[in-house]
Parts: structure tokens; C-alpha cells; sequence
């Protein structure tokens, strides 16, 4: 895929943006962590063109965030639904820290529906500190990008 940001295979941002960097794509990714699974469900509830949710399916396909599977409903033809892979389970950690962003920072007066559980108990989810290989936690305020032609100049 590689070639939406110049097809930089060094950085690993633009090689999660040549994945995930088309508009809709993390909104398919966010109904599919909700268990939506058929192309009529992200239609649905997104409203997304046709061509564009057929392209942006073969596209988290080809990315490895989703499987396509076949099913066939009762009297009904055989239809494809995209299942979440590791991959795309992955990324709950990515929506989760991008929802509490704008929590943060894009606040609205409209109330969400989206939230993140624990499966198990129903708590409210939050993004995990940031942490050394020491477990020490890094406040965000230290946090900074490195690049070894940062470190040349």
C-alpha cells in the first residue's frame, strides 16, 4: 500500500496513516469494536456512500484490520461481513486515546453515546499512562518524538 504520505516506510505514523488515514475509516473501525460486522450495519449507522464503504472495507481488508468471512442468511445470498483481526482489536487503544483528545480538547455539549467498557465488570476505560520498560510512569509533559535526523542536526 504504502503511498498516501510519500510512502516514508521509516515512520511508522505514516505507515498506520496509509492503512488508516482515509476519512471514514476509523468510524468503520469504531462501529466494528461495537460489534457492527456487515456492510448494511456501517452503512447504517454512518451513512457512508456505497463506493466509499466498499472501498474503505477493501482497504482494512488489505491492511490486515479486518477478515473478510462469507455468511449466508436464511433464504438469502451469500454476503461478505469483516471481522475484526488482532490488528484491528489494536486499534481500541488508538479510538479510546482519540475520544478522550477531544474530550479534552473539542468538548461538546451533546452527549455521546460511545463509551469504552471492560467487558466484564462495565467500567468506564480510560487511556493508560505512559510507562517505561521500568514500569516507571512518564508524565505527558515529558513525552517528545526523536528522529535520527533530529539527533544529527
Amino acid at each position: 500500500m504504502l503511498g498516501i504520505l510519500g510512502g516514508d516506510e521509516r515512520c511508522p505514523i505514516a505507515r498506520s496513516l496509509d492503512v488508516l488515514g482515509e476519512k471514514w475509516t476509523l468510524m468503520i473501525v469504531r462501529d466494528a469494536l461495537a460489534g457492527s460486522t456487515r456492510f448494511s450495519q456501517f452503512r447504517e449507522s454512518l451513512g457512508v456512500p456505497r463506493e466509499v464503504l466498499t472501498a474503505r472495507l477493501a482497504s482494512l481488508v488489505e491492511g490486515g484490520v479486518f477478515a473478510r468471512t462469507s455468511y449466508k442468511p436464511d433464504g438469502g445470498r451469500v454476503r461478505d461481513e469483516y471481522v475484526l483481526t488482532d490488528a484491528g482489536r489494536d486499534l481500541s487503544l488508538v479510538l479510546l486515546a482519540l475520544g478522550g483528545w477531544a474530550d479534552r480538547h473539542r468538548p461538546s455539549e451533546l452527549t455521546s453515546d460511545l463509551r469504552f467498557v471492560d467487558r466484564e465488570t462495565g467500567g468506564a476505560v480510560e487511556a493508560a499512562a505512559l510507562r517505561q520498560g521500568t514500569d516507571e510512569r512518564v508524565p505527558l509533559e515529558r513525552l517528545t518524538a526523536v528522529t535520527e535526523r533530529a539527533a544529527v542536526a
